[in-house]
């Protein structure tokens, strides 16, 4: 798994980088390197944390 994403546990905020226009999405489960996160914007998306970093949102 690529940086923090294999610690993302269901409940957290993330940011997708390449997708600000999604804004803040919480993650909904993180199974075999495949990460499910519903976004503001976007609604529900499955991540493949080998191709993309999601960025964590503390405090908000």
């Amino acid at each position: 798994m690529s940086g923090l994403s294999g610690f993302l546990e269901p409940g957290m905020r993330v940011l997708h980088p390449d997708r600000p226009d999604w804004g803040i999405g919480q993650v909904q489960s993180n199974i075999g390197g495949r990460v499910t996160v519903n976004f503001e914007n976007a609604g529900k998306v499955v991540i493949l944390v080998a191709r993309v970093t999601l960025v964590p949102v503390y405090g908000t």
